[in-house]
């Protein structure tokens, strides 16, 4: 047993968090101390460029938190949300110029007749970062719909300039085959809402030109590889069958047709795990670790980990370190488990740090540094 595999053996509630003295007992290279504390269910996190961070809370609030911890008032200028199962307020991310623009962009359930669905607004912070300026929603997921769950959504800006956005099938597994519908599907814009003229079906008569892949579960963490630039998501399955993808254009990746997961009765879902012309996982879970957010490592704080893939987990409440090879997947460590914590977004800082934030309605931003 390795000196990280140790750490699996610390359970129960009582150890909330791996202090540095644990850390050194256990022989870990890394300890994980407490940044900020009373979040409503924290659901993203992103990194200003003065340090500070903005926080979604699913309940409809943005918050900034400054290195040391403190909380502001919520963010003025958040549309209203469908707060409801898993609905809320979801993925923030900045525009890759904004320093100079303090554009930002935050994925959301928004109401709609019947139901919600998902939507994504494009936003100005201002200057003292109290409030979103000029928010305009710049896509729809189309139809709404009343059901709880699988809203996705992580949002991704490319190398291109175009954004990456990554929906959910809102539990109805059969749209995910339906290029009618955004459900199940990985999208991609452009920054303004309009659709890049080289998207794989456009012209295609009913079609959604936004589509860029299909055949998605719930895409719950996606993420550019930093030195491919290509898109990797991360989705939930159903009873096993989490999956690692490379979403491709034009690509069908299976769901529900084959999937390494059962249905939550024990039944089997779809043909099997294969088909042609529906594309394989680069990895998959089985049992289910209910993955979250995803996070490519390139910083100095931790050497021996850089080029990793992290990736959170809610069920399997741990964080999976991925080793790679080229798009194989060539190891797997667990951290972080028996802690208690549902991880939801995993990100790096600007020290080199990483970031992680906890689902709960008590919810926790944690920092795990080297010891």
């Amino acid at each position: 047993m390795s000196a990280l595999d140790r750490r699996s053996t610390l359970t129960g509630a009582a150890a909330l968090l791996l202090s540095p003295r644990l850390a050194l007992a256990q022989n870990l290279p890394y300890r994980l101390e407490p940044v900020a504390t009373g979040l409503a269910n924290p659901w993203a996190l992103a990194f200003l460029p003065d340090s500070r961070m903005l926080v979604t809370e699913r309940p409809g609030r943005l918050r900034v938190v400054t290195q040391q911890g403190a909380l502001s008032a919520s963010v003025a200028g958040v549309p209203e949300v469908w707060a409801q199962g898993q609905g809320g307020l979801l993925d923030v991310v900045l525009a890759p110029d904004f320093a100079t623009s303090r554009r930002l962009y935050l994925s959301f359930a928004e109401p709609r007749a019947g139901g919600a669905a998902t939507s994504v607004l494009a936003a100005t912070l201002s200057a003292d970062a109290s409030r979103l300026e000029d928010g305009r929603v710049i896509f729809r997921q189309m139809p709404g719909s009343s059901g709880p769950v699988h809203f996705g959504s992580r949002i991704v800006p490319a190398r291109d300039g175009t954004l990456f956005v990554g929906l959910g099938e809102r539990g109805q597994k059969e749209r995910s085959q339906d290029l009618s519908t955004h459900y199940g599907k990985v999208i991609r814009l452009r920054p303004d809402g309009s659709v890049p003229a080289d998207n794989p079906f456009i012209g295609r008569v009913n079609v959604r030109p936004e589509i860029w892949s299909y055949g998605h579960r719930n895409i719950q963490g996606a993420a550019l590889h930093p030195q491919t630039g290509a898109l990797w998501t991360v989705e939930h399955g159903a009873m096993g069958g989490d999956e690692i993808n490379t979403p491709q254009a034009g690509r069908n990746y299976g769901w529900p047709v084959i999937t390494y997961g059962r249905d939550y009765s024990g039944a089997r879902i779809g043909i099997g795990t294969h088909k042609e012309g529906m594309e394989q996982p680069i990895h998959y879970w089985d049992p289910s670790i209910a993955p979250s957010g995803m996070l490519f490592y390139t910083g100095d704080a931790f050497p021996h980990w850089r080029g990793s893939l992290f990736i959170g987990a809610l069920a399997g409440s741990l964080v999976v370190r991925l080793t790679l090879e080229g798009n194989r997947i060539a190891g797997e460590e667990r951290l972080l488990q028996g802690l208690g914590h549902r991880y939801r977004d995993i990100r790096q800082g600007p020290d080199g740090m990483i970031y992680l934030i906890t689902d709960a309605a008590d919810g926790r931003l944690l920092r795990l540094r080297p010891t």
